[in-house]
């Protein structure tokens, strides 16, 4: 996961690669993030941007192994 640390708090990095294109589901081939997700990340909490990281990098597992 892209986390670094600042200070006493964990800070979840964007994934953002910028490399956007979205495909027909709203989904980044870049960082694998919906729409929803990639509009909402700055107001997002560290728990929900952790959750967000986490579902992207399913995402990106399951379009590797789809279209490799």
């Amino acid at each position: 996961m892209n986390e670094r640390v600042t200070g006493e708090m964990d800070e979840v990095k964007s994934p953002c690669i910028r490399h956007c294109c979205l495909d027909e589901a709203d989904i980044c081939l870049g960082c694998f993030r919906s729409l929803d997700e990639i509009t909402g990340w700055w107001e997002a909490d560290q728990t929900t941007r952790q959750a967000i990281v986490l579902r992207a990098e399913q995402r990106r597992e399951q379009h590797i192994s789809r279209y490799a």
